[in-house]
Order: C-alpha cells, then structure tokens, then sequence
C-alpha cells in the first residue's frame, strides 16, 4: 500500500540550496534526498531560486532543476518580502506543471522567501506545503534587531502556521520553533542522511597525520579555534597537517592567523572540492574537527562518521543529539579552546580509540541516518500532506 501511494506522489521542490553545473556541493543536502525518493516511486520537478542580485546558475545534469532568479529588495532589508515577488513570479510556471502533472505537495526549503513563496501557491492553487527549516536562525532575524527583522519574524511565522508540517533537521531546531511560535505548529524532526557507500571507510591510514575541516570560511565554523589548538598540538605530532576544504569571506583572515601561529606550512586551504573529493579527504584525514558555534544539524559530520572517522563538534548544537562524547565522536563547549586540545591529543595519540569510535560512528549512520532513512520519513510526511 505504501509503494501505491508513493507512487502517484509528484512533489515540487522549491529551494534556494541546490547543486548547480560546475558545483555539485551547494545543496547536495537537498539534491541527494530527491534521487533516494526517485528510487521510492516519487517524482520530483525542482525549481531552484536566486534572487537577481547574485549570478544566474544553470542545471547540472547529475541533479537537473530549473533556474530561476526573481526580484528582490537589496540585502537582508528585502527578505520579508521576496516571497510574495517569488510567488508571484512563479505562479504561472507553477500552474503549467500542475496540469501537466498534478503535484500533490509543494516542499519549501526555508521560510523566506521559498515558504513564502509556496504559502502564495498554496493559496492560489490549493496544493498543501511543508517547509524544511535547516538552521537555528528560525525566524529570520539574521543575528540583527530592529523593524526589518521584525518584519523577517512575521513573514516566517505566517509560513510555519499555514504549513502543513515545519520539517526541522534537528530536536535543537524543532524546539527553537515551538519555543517562539504565537500559535501551534505541526512540526516534526527529520535529521538528514548521508550516502554510506560514496562516504566509506578507506584503506587503514597509514601516511601523514592530518586534521581536516569541512565549511564555509566564516567565523562561526571555529576555523579559528582550530588553527589555535593546531599550533598547540602539532608540538607533539610533528608530521601533523591540517586541511581545510570550503570558500568564505574569512579566508584571508584564517590565513594570516595560520602565518601569525608559525603553521603556515601545514595548513592548506584547499578551497571548494567535489562530492568525491571530500569524500576522498575524509577517507585520508585522521581526525574530522568543525567546533561550529551556531548548527542546526551539519552534514559533513554525518560523512565524517560514515567514513569512520572520529568527528569533533561542540555541545548544545544540533549535531550533539547525534554524537556521544566519547563513544561515537568527541565534542567540545563552544569555544573550548583548552577541551579542543585536550581532545585532539587524546584521539591522535590512540589509534584504537580513534577506530572504536570511529566503528561507532559509522555504524550510527547505518541504524538511522542513511538517505534511505531520510527519504522514507520524507515519503510519508509527503503522504500525510497529501491527504
């Protein structure tokens, strides 16, 4: 009965994050779902969005979507009202797809502008919405007070209460929701999956010990903290490297910290790099560390522990409703520069405890944390919106 239903479920994805022709990691945590959910009998038609400030994008073959930019008032100031220029925008396209074949929900991935933008198209169309809610900046404010962000707060309130379900990719997430909500919402946790046969433990390491990040170069990654208890512990681990996979605004800041440490010559900035390529890293590295102060979930620690290697992240992120400290992972307090020391000596000292933990971590993301697992609990939120 399920695969009958699935079956006849045609599903638009509305998302600002998605895998385009030369970058095939924006948005791979969208992407990758939908290819599981093909495999499950459910159909996809993707409209990927940017607004007509940044560069246009085009469709990559391996994860097609169609492309479109849309107006919007400049900066963050715009935001609270890009969904109804989206919607607007869209509407016509939207309606063609409908009669071609009928979509049964519309997924939003974030509140603004793309749940925004599906609550115009609900409304239109009278197609139910759910939306996915990735971060812990659930209500838009952008880390600012102010008129604008209170607008941002409304405009995103409105989304989650007409939602048929608010998707949060983690329990962190989900009560951040719940706890700022005016009026009940129907939300739910999905954690995000990853693929355990492109994220698989390699050959056992043997060659330079080498510590490795995986992120946008910003400063609520803890790059810096890293490079700071890098420059402590490669005293002891001598052929020690660190490398740093990810572009940002940052970069040129973390590189002159790196000069300043006296490790310039064993950090590497290895700027953006291919689904295969990180896997690849991951594989190689002896330690996956990102002491990231604000994450709602993080899906680079999933494939770190899918390659069975020990993932250090901090306490009271989403990701810790997934790592225990020292069975499955290691995790550190927010900027705990002395912990993050402390456990990087501990884990590159011991080569057993890094592999116990790290058949631990992988073995976590075989139980439950697949994208098999996450298409199926995505498949029946579908089948329940549906209705």
């Amino acid at each position: 009965m399920e695969k009958e239903i699935s079956a006849k479920l045609h599903i638009l994805t509305v998302t600002p994050f998605y895998p385009s022709d030369g970058n095939d990691v924006s948005g791979c945590f969208v992407a990758e779902p939908l290819r599981q959910l093909k495999a499950y009998g459910v159909s996809s038609s993707v409209i990927a969005v940017g607004s007509i400030y940044h560069a246009g994008r085009r469709s990559s073959r391996e994860s097609p979507a169609e492309w479109i930019r849309y107006p919007q008032l400049p900066g963050n100031f715009g935001l609270s009202s890009a969904g109804k220029f989206l919607g607007a925008f869209l509407l016509r396209r939207v309606r063609q797809l409908h009669r071609h074949s009928p979509i049964r929900v519309i997924h939003a991935h974030a509140a603004l502008p793309c749940g925004h933008a599906a609550a115009f198209l609900s409304r239109r169309l009278g197609i139910p919405f759910v939306v996915t809610i990735h971060g812990l900046d659930v209500f838009n404010s952008c880390f600012q007070e102010g008129i604008a962000a209170e607008w941002r707060r409304k405009a995103s309130l409105s989304v989650y209460e007409r939602a048929r379900k608010a998707i949060c990719v983690s329990g962190k997430v989900r009560q951040l929701l719940t706890d700022g909500m005016v009026a009940d919402v129907a939300a739910e946790v999905v954690y995000n999956g990853t693929d355990p046969d492109l994220f698989a433990p390699g050959s056992p390491q043997n060659g330079t010990p080498a510590i490795l990040m995986v992120g946008n170069l910003l400063s609520g990654k803890g790059h810096e903290l890293v490079l700071r208890a890098f420059a402590r512990a490669k005293v002891s681990h001598p052929g020690l490297q660190c490398r740093i996979i990810g572009i940002g605004a940052d970069r040129d800041r973390f590189a002159r910290l790196a000069g300043d440490l006296g490790i310039s010559d064993r950090v590497h900035f290895l700027g953006r790099r291919s689904r295969s390529e990180v896997a690849q890293a991951m594989r190689d590295c002896t330690v996956f560390a990102l002491p990231s102060r604000y994450e709602g979930l993080g899906c680079v620690y999933l494939e770190a522990m899918a390659c069975g290697k020990p993932a250090i992240a901090c306490r009271g992120q989403g990701i810790d409703e997934i790592i225990h400290h020292g069975s499955n992972g290691w995790l550190v307090p927010v900027d705990g520069l002395e912990e993050l020391v402390q456990g990087l000596q501990v884990l590159l000292r011991n080569a057993d405890l890094r592999a116990r933990i790290g058949h631990a971590a992988r073995q976590t993301i075989l139980d439950r944390l697949t994208l098999s697992h996450q298409a199926r609990n995505l498949m029946k939120i579908y089948e329940e919106a549906a209705q």
